[in-house]
C-alpha cells in the first residue's frame, strides 16, 4: 500500500505520516531529508552545479532507519537540519535533473508500500497512490505550531510562513497543489490523533484488515 500526504509547510504532514506508518506497520519516507542529505554531501564536496551533484547524488547511498537518516553508512540525522543545509536545499529541489533522479528513488523506495510526505508525492511521484491526502491548516494556527516548536516571533514565523506557501506554489518543478484524487483535509481544529486515526481508517477498510483499536 501507498499513502501519500502532501501539503504546505507547518501542517504536520512529517508527524502524521511518521505515526500513520507505525500503525499501520509501513516504512515511512521523508523527502525533505533525501533532499537534505544531497544538499549536505554537495555542501562537503564543495559542489554547487546541479549535473555535478547529480553525479555525485548516483554514487551516493542513502538509508532510513526509523527516523535516522544515514548517508554512506554515517548517521546524518542531525547534521541535515544545519541552517547551511536548509539554506542549500532549494537551489537542488528546483534543478529538473536532481529532481527526477530524486523521484526514481524515491519510487524505487516505494516498491513494497509507504507511506510518504512532501509537496509532490501523490501528484508527480506516486500517482496512483492507493491514498492520497492533501493536509492543510490556516497560516495563523501552523505559525502558532511553528512558534510553540521553535520560539522566536509569531508575526515573523506567519510571514515566512506565508511567503514559503507562494513559493512553493510557483516552483517550476515540484510545485505545491492538490493532487488529483486526494482528500484535502483541513487540520486547522483537529487533533493530530484524529487525522492519524481517519488516515488509517482508510487503509484498513481497503485492505480489509480490522481495526486496529
Amino acid at each position: 500500500m501507498i499513502i501519500t500526504i502532501d501539503g504546505p509547510a507547518g501542517a504536520g504532514k512529517s508527524t502524521v505520516a511518521k505515526r500513520v506508518a507505525r500503525r499501520l506497520g509501513l516504512p515511512y519516507l521523508d523527502t525533505g531529508a533525501m533532499y537534505r542529505t544531497c544538499a549536505l554531501k554537495a555542501l562537503r564536496l564543495g559542489l554547487t552545479r546541479p549535473r555535478d551533484v547529480l553525479a555525485m547524488f548516483r554514487r551516493t547511498r542513502l538509508r532510513f532507519q526509523g527516523r535516522r537518516v544515514f548517508l554512506d553508512g554515517r548517521e546524518v540525522t542531525r547534521a541535515i537540519r544545519a541552517r547551511r543545509v536548509t539554506d542549500a536545499v532549494r537551489p537542488l529541489a528546483d534543478s529538473p535533473i536532481v529532481r527526477r533522479e530524486m523521484v526514481q528513488r524515491q519510487r524505487a523506495l516505494g516498491r513494497r508500500g509507504i507511506v510518504t510526505e512532501g509537496r509532490d508525492q501523490g501528484s508527480v511521484v506516486f500517482p496512483r497512490a492507493d491514498i492520497k491526502v492533501y493536509l492543510t491548516a490556516s497560516v495563523d494556527e501552523r505559525a502558532r505550531r511553528r512558534h510553540r516548536q521553535e520560539g522566536g516571533s509569531l508575526l515573523g514565523i506567519r510571514r515566512s510562513i506565508s511567503a514559503r506557501d507562494g513559493a512553493d506554489r510557483r516552483r517550476r518543478v515540484g510545485a505545491l497543489r492538490l493532487p488529483r484524487g486526494a482528500v484535502r483535509i483541513d487540520s486547522t481544529r483537529l487533533t493530530v490523533a484524529e487525522v492519524v486515526d481517519w488516515i488509517v481508517g482508510q487503509a484498513l477498510t481497503l485492505t480489509g484488515r480490522p481495526a486496529d483499536n
